[in-house]
């Protein structure tokens, strides 16, 4: 196996890593995936996507269609005992429960990709302080495109309140401002991230990470997938 960067872990709060799965792997699990999508009338084009799924907001549109496609096996082909040991790795001590993977699915040409409007948030309430609560890994299926609707991360915004850096309501101030949000954020030591790349690669995510889902301006849908790993405090 590999070194891990667990000090770019430390420093970011997430590691990208390319090809982790093998592109022939995950072509099986987008092939279940493309056989649902067709049944659901959900493949590009979105001409043919179910009303009940075009009249909700763009973000509740990524909720419901994951929600309606079921790919059995899809845990056991991507959280695999490799990509458990990676989270091992960086979090100095085996994970105390691994919740079921879940798809991350985006309907095509959902509008102009955007910095605006989006949801910024963690899944878990942590300190940032405190010990590594988890790790989140974000799985691509198949190729994703910049703008194609990939999960953006605030690289750095883990550190948030931290001696040195920015506070939590500097951060909040940042993110709600309109202009140039990326040159905002860089002032603060906060980056960007979008988790777009090819079929099998994996990102790594520390769970304090502010992230969003991201509208999806291409004409494919959007296949990802993720699965949250925790740790046991009391470690």
């Amino acid at each position: 196996m590999n070194s891990v960067p667990t000090e770019l872990f430390i420093d970011q709060g997430y590691l990208r890593f390319e090809g982790f799965h093998p592109k022939k792997h995950v072509a099986s699990v987008k092939q279940k995936l493309l056989d649902e999508l067709k049944r659901l009338k959900a493949l590009p084009g979105g001409k043919s996507l179910p009303a009940s799924l075009q009249r909700l907001p763009v973000f509740q549109q990524i909720g419901k269609l994951s929600a309606l496609v079921k790919v059995p096996g899809l845990h056991q082909a991507l959280v695999t005992p490799d990509l458990i040991e990676y989270v091992t790795r960086l979090g100095g001590r085996a994970p105390s429960a691994v919740q079921d993977t879940q798809l991350l699915l985006s309907p095509p040409n959902q509008g102009a990709s955007t910095l605006e409007g989006l949801n910024w948030h963690v899944d878990v309430s942590a300190p940032t302080q405190g010990p590594l609560p988890g790790i989140q890994a974000f799985f691509l299926i198949d190729d994703v495109a910049p703008g194609g609707g990939a999960t953006l991360a605030l690289a750095g915004s883990h550190r948030v309140g931290t001696p040195g850096q920015a506070t939590a309501s500097r951060l909040r101030e940042v993110l709600k401002t309109p202009g140039d949000l990326a040159r905002n954020l860089e002032q603060l030591g906060i980056g960007i991230v979008e988790m777009s790349g090819r079929a099998g690669d994996v990102f790594l995510m520390d769970l304090r990470l502010l992230h969003t889902p991201s509208v999806n301006s291409t004409k494919n849908v959007r296949m990802m997938a993720t699965a949250r790993c925790f740790f046991s405090n009391g470690i």
